[in-house]
């Protein structure tokens, strides 16, 4: 059976569990690294391509030569493997958005994971666990929420707030069955997060930092551009402790920033989800929306500062990611997810439907149809159109030819069912 749900929580090893972890950390690094580039290297000289399984026999001849090698449970640096092989899958599926795999950082996050038949867990209270990992003892963590199926993997990881143990669960759960609700069109955007269709007001996202961790993020930012700057010139590119230390404050308050969109992202999407009986949605392409536009000192582009200030604003409301957790959400509350094109909604008078770019001059807030006189927020003028589209009842016309419109026929639906 496999893993359908996940569930992460925060760890608490012990100083000694702690600096373990780290090692082993760095080591699935180096493990990564090294098998890349043997596959890399393989492709090169013998146009050969490696799998895991050859890899894991060069790997059991490895651990009896490689001390930091053999610490390291064989079962995370097989899982590594087997990732690496995914990774691979993923490139080479026309279906499927990754790229080519890439080293991984020294600077990165830490993870070490292990197959569901290496670990063990124990409740110990009501808000308390722990998990069993090979060659390290139980672990604590906090049960924040009930796991709620069978086991089949772990990863414990480390970010700039801590250490994490997520779990693959099994839950053998089925779709729910249809909520018979009515369904709602939904426009993400930069100034309102969401405009549902069938709202009077926006669902704005809070702010993620506060005023004061706003400027001290600022502060910290032109610190460690003074720091970097004075290593390159008079340390040899050599990083400080100084320098170390200002880099964690700022990962802290990104974290921090991550955490607290993330929150509104899963409230938002599992509401959208509950109570209605559809979802639609525009396919949106996030990558190419936030291409950044061209320009260098010496001859700087035009709009440079003002495009990279909106693509920040672009991801920071993630719209790849409610559209990735509407997929697994919708059928468990009964919905459907819909996507449609995202081509002129906001320019198509949702009353009438006159497509006239004029009908909204620039990026104001209000929408004026130019044909018929009607006006309303332009969020939400672009979501009863989305909501149209997804059911079939729009009809686009223009001032040349009238058009009926439909949902887009490339239904694509991003991938990653695991919540």
């Amino acid at each position: 059976m496999h893993a359908d749900a996940g569930r992460r929580y925060r760890a608490y090893p012990t100083s000694g569990q702690d600096v373990r972890l780290t090692g082993w950390g760095h080591s699935c690094r180096a493990v990564w690294n090294l098998a890349l580039e043997q596959r890399r290297f393989a492709w090169r000289q013998r146009g050969r391509t490696i799998r895991s399984t050859e890899q894991c026999r060069h790997l059991t001849d490895a651990r009896a030569d490689l001390s930091w090698l053999a610490d390291l449970p064989a079962q995370s640096a097989q899982q590594i493997l087997r990732q690496l092989d995914r990774a691979y899958d993923n490139w080479w599926s026309p279906e499927h958005p990754a790229q080519a795999p890439t080293f991984r950082r020294r600077s990165g996050g830490l993870s070490i994971p292990f197959p569901g038949q290496a670990v063990q867990v124990r409740k110990c209270s009501r808000r308390w666990a722990e998990v069993r990992l090979p060659k390290l003892g139980w672990v604590r963590f906090r049960l924040s929420c009930p796991l709620g199926g069978m086991v089949r993997n772990a990863t414990i990881s480390r970010d700039a707030l801590g250490w994490h143990v997520s779990f693959g669960v099994a839950t053998a759960s089925k779709p729910a069955p249809p909520n018979r609700l009515p369904g709602c069109g939904v426009d993400f955007g930069v100034a309102c997060s969401a405009f549902v269709s069938d709202e009077r007001e926006p669902r704005l996202m809070p702010p993620t930092l506060t005023a004061g961790q706003k400027r001290r993020l600022q502060g910290l930012e032109r610190r460690k551009a003074r720091q970097v700057t004075w290593a390159k010139k008079h340390n040899g590119g050599r990083y400080s402790n100084r320098l170390g230390r200002t880099i964690s404050q700022i990962a802290k308050l990104r974290t921090q920033q991550a955490r607290r969109r993330q929150d509104f992202t899963h409230k938002l999407t599992t509401d959208l989800a509950k109570n209605h009986g559809w979802v639609a949605v525009e396919d949106l392409r996030p990558k190419e929306m936030t291409k950044s536009a061209r320009g260098t000192r010496e001859q700087p582009g035009r709009n440079v500062k003002a495009k990279a200030g909106l693509n920040r604003a672009v991801l920071d409301n993630a719209p790849y990611e409610r559209q990735r957790q509407l997929v697994y959400k919708a059928p468990r509350f009964g919905s459907e997810l819909r996507l449609v094109r995202p081509a002129f909604t906001s320019q198509t008078c949702s009353a009438c439907g006159v497509r006239d770019p004029e009908s909204r001059p620039g990026c104001g807030r209000m929408f004026a149809c130019t044909a018929c006189g009607h006006v309303e927020h332009a969020d939400l003028n672009a979501a009863r159109n989305i909501y149209n589209l997804a059911a079939g009842q729009a009809v686009h016309s223009t001032r040349s030819h009238p058009r009926a419109a439909r949902p887009s026929s490339r239904m694509r639906e991003p991938l990653g069912s695991i919540a």
